[in-house]
């Protein structure tokens, strides 16, 4: 079977954006019975970002319970908290003892944080830079390594990062034989990537994001927001904006090309935007009461991620042993 590995930071509430790009496609797959499917809340991770100990807590809740409301089957996927498998962190340290520096030295994030520094003419180039943030690609590559994952569906930004996963396996492999399969890293151009309320990417960064289960009065208002330019209710209208793209990513097909010909034909933005608001209620009207309900019995969701767990560590826990004996670590006699 082929198996899947998705991760969740655990830094933020989950927006319109993530259910688009992430949630919606990882939970359609995940009922692939040719698919063996893990996905895990990143809370080791999210330290990297954020040092605020009721932010990651409250996020790891709500990121939980929104995968939960909107459909994923915790008997089908193996949906686990990462730092619920021990394994991880030492798989991690064994595979930061393979990892060239000059790898490391190589990763987007860390070359952009020094050279951040550089044009602040900071003294230090590595000012501010932890080692969390420098050896981030070794966690990751524990998380997939660990799981043997043969596909992980990334953004463009984390393509790197699975290359070096690979870099890492590969050293490992040609020392200690064939212990791990090297991932492919999946990006879906056919995606859509949604413009948030200020014309940006829809991101936690910009603070121009919808949360996804806002109550149904705030979505309306938050909808009603987005930014539009100023042509009149009966000009024509290039459907190649950030609004049309929201629509056509909760729409039908059928619906897609109706709205399409409006646009042509000149659509007030108020219609748009409230038939927009509709569109998408109507598809999260049942995903949101779930939501709340989960929401409200937190005791339920640490119960999925403990059973979660215990499936995923019997996988992690054999794996490691073998890891380990691999690499000289064992039983005296």
């Amino acid at each position: 079977m082929k198996t899947v590995l998705t991760g969740i930071t655990t830094t933020g509430t989950p927006h319109l954006g993530n259910y688009v790009g992430a949630i919606r496609p990882a939970i359609a797959e995940s009922r692939d019975p040719n698919t063996r499917s893990f996905l895990f809340l990143a809370d080791l991770h999210a330290l990297i970002k954020c040092h605020d100990p009721k932010q990651i807590h409250q996020s790891t809740l709500e990121v939980a319970a929104s995968w939960l409301a909107l459909g994923l089957d915790p008997e089908v996927t193996t949906f686990y908290r990462q730092s619920d498998i021990p394994e991880i962190p030492q798989l991690t340290w064994i595979l930061t003892c393979m990892t060239a520096k000059g790898l490391m030295n190589r990763a987007h994030a860390y070359k952009a944080a020094v050279q951040a520094n550089e044009e602040e003419r900071s003294a230090d180039p590595d000012a501010g830079i932890t080692m969390g943030l420098y050896c981030y690609p070794i966690l990751m590559a524990a998380d997939i390594l660990m799981f043997n994952a043969h596909v992980v569906p990334v953004g463009k930004d984390q393509v790197q990062h699975l290359e070096m996963t690979r870099d890492i396996a590969q050293r490992f492999n040609h020392h200690y034989g064939e212990h791990f399969v090297l991932p492919e890293a999946r990006v879906d151009e056919s995606v859509a990537v949604l413009v948030g309320l200020d014309g940006r990417k829809m991101s936690k960064s910009y603070n121009n994001y919808i949360p996804l289960f806002v109550p149904q009065k705030t979505l309306r208002k938050m909808i009603m927001r987005m930014v539009t330019n100023s042509q009149g209710p009966d000009e024509p209208k290039d459907p190649n904006c950030p609004i049309f793209e929201m629509y056509r990513a909760f729409a039908t097909p059928e619906q897609t090309e109706d709205m399409r010909r409006r646009f042509h034909e000149g659509i007030a933005w108020g219609t748009v935007k409230q038939e927009l608001f509709e569109l998408i209620d109507a598809e999260l009207r049942e995903p949101r009461q779930r939501y709340e309900e989960l929401m409200r019995h937190p005791e339920h969701i640490e119960a999925i991620l403990q059973k979660g767990a215990a499936k995923a560590r019997e996988i992690s826990a054999p794996f490691l042993m073998r890891i380990k004996r691999a690499v000289g670590i064992s039983a005296l006699g």
